[in-house]
């Protein structure tokens, strides 16, 4: 059996990774019988930033500027209550039964319908297929590309779900810089040619193109079209990750990156943001050759896609008028981003920045300098706000100055507040941080450890000490 990849969280150490070495007894075997069994790619994971908020945020105390959660109490609750209720009653047989491993063929129709809104006009339903919300989508597609040790480029910051599947592939991810105007050509470039330098195997782009999650930003169509030529340039596969395209405050949806190359893109789409996410309802839009091995995946995995949700979407989509229902949405969307950012400008301490997004749920906060969003975010949930640090963003573990603010659930009056609490909590964090660095500590200060220290938490070191700032 091949050693793992580098880079992986296999590394020395782990036997009973490899066919035919002894077992290592379990390290705390009567907290856990089985440590000893569990395969390689399981080592090193963890919960994601946002579910481990999610005992926190259900208490209505808790102002939550954390988990994406659309509003679905915007929806015609009755119309669809009576709708899903007449599919039950009137086509139960169908319904309820087993169904197709690529999904229903009337869905993959009106889903087709949907991408032309972004300007995929060239789609077939034959080569769609739906998948339990899209983060199904990447799941299969990243266990059909990828092996253990491929390289996968994403930007930086990515979406927390990526990086998970991403690590349970025992890929190794490298960040490609953004900035306000969404992923930077150049850097995919440099990118692209270093891994070619090192001999690496380069899989896959992830990107998600439009109000990005977590940055909110937007690539711009300078960007798109330099995208596609890098990936004609450099033989490059890009996943395109679209479940916002569709909830723009200020233009009409921007051309997908997949409408202008239809062998080169592999598009994902989702039903969650723009109808519901109970339904988990996404897809995955391939050339047929690969399509087919998505099926396959998809089969070994769960069988098929559930039925009911499958016909809800589709009877929605039929009998609803859906593109209104969108534009309902943005425009509560943008109400809401409009309070977010206007109460950010009004109550942010000097030194923090953040990005203004034109469309989806997220702003991306900077906080001053020095300070630690994830060590900061007990104070915050202690002052009833939460929010996701930005650290779960970044395989490397890195983006501590970083936050991901959500602005889609709460009311307009809530997110002020929210955003009342999380100001105060970072100006006394500052004042905080100020004080200690006004104390004469002599010639010793706190720092945190870096590469050269064991251990955790906070130490005492000399004054002139790098380990703080190599540490970050």
């Amino acid at each position: 059996m091949a050693t793992p990849p580098p880079g992986s969280s296999a590394g020395s150490g782990q036997q009973g990774a490899h066919r035919g070495a002894p077992h290592p007894s379990p390290r705390h075997p009567r907290l856990d019988p089985l440590a000893d069994r569990y395969a390689a790619r399981t080592h090193g994971m963890k919960s994601s930033e946002i579910r481990a908020l999610f005992s926190v945020v259900s208490r209505p105390e808790v102002v939550s500027l954390a988990g994406g959660m659309p509003a679905v109490t915007a929806l015609p609750l009755d119309a669809v209550g009576s709708m899903i209720g007449d599919l039950v009653s009137g086509m139960g047989a169908q319904t309820l039964q087993y169904g197709s491993g690529q999904g229903d063929p009337r869905l993959r129709e009106r889903i087709c319908d949907v991408m032309a809104l972004e300007g995929i006009t060239d789609a077939s339903p034959s080569e769609v297929v739906v998948t339990v919300g899209s983060q199904q989508a990447l799941d299969l597609v990243t266990r059909v590309f990828v092996d253990p040790g491929d390289v996968i480029l994403a930007e930086a910051p990515s979406y927390v779900g990526a990086l998970g599947v991403f690590q349970s592939a025992q890929a190794r991810v490298r960040h490609v810089a953004m900035d306000d105007d969404g992923l930077i050509p150049e850097a995919l470039e440099e990118a692209l040619i270093e891994c070619r330098a090192n001999g690496d195997r380069v899989k896959f782009l992830y990107t998600v193109p439009n109000f990005h999650n977590p940055a909110g930003v937007t690539l711009t169509e300078p960007r798109r079209q330099a995208i596609v030529a890098l990936a004609e340039k450099y033989d490059l596969l890009v996943i395109e990750d679209n479940p916002y395209g569709l909830l723009g405050f200020e233009h009409e949806p921007m051309r997908a990156l997949r409408a202008r190359n239809s062998e080169r893109v592999i598009y994902l789409g989702s039903f969650s943001k723009t109808f519901s996410p109970g339904l988990r309802v996404g897809w995955v839009l391939a050339p047929l050759a690969v399509r087919e091995k998505l099926v396959l995946a998809t089969e070994a995995q769960v069988l098929c896609p559930p039925s009911l949700t499958q016909y809800a979407v589709a009877r929605y989509l039929d009998t609803q008028p859906w593109r209104e229902q969108i534009k309902l949405f943005t425009e509560l969307y943008r109400e809401r981003r409009d309070a977010c950012l206007e109460s950010l400008s009004a109550l942010m301490p000097a030194g923090t920045t953040w990005t203004r997004p034109d469309g989806g749920f997220y702003v991306w906060l900077k906080l001053p300098h020095g300070l630690d969003a994830k060590l900061m975010q007990p104070r915050a949930v202690n002052a009833l706000v939460a929010y996701v640090p930005g650290i779960g963003f970044y395989a490397d573990g890195s983006g501590q100055e970083y936050m991901r603010l959500s602005y889609c659930y709460p009311e307009p009056d809530q997110i002020r507040e929210g955003v009342r609490r999380l100001a105060r909590v970072i100006e006394a964090e500052l004042d905080l941080h100020s004080t200690f660095d006004a104390v004469d500590t002599g010639s010793f200060r706190a720092v945190r450890p870096g590469p050269e220290t064991t251990g955790s938490g906070t130490i005492v070191g000399p004054a002139n000490s790098n380990a703080y700032e190599g540490g970050r």
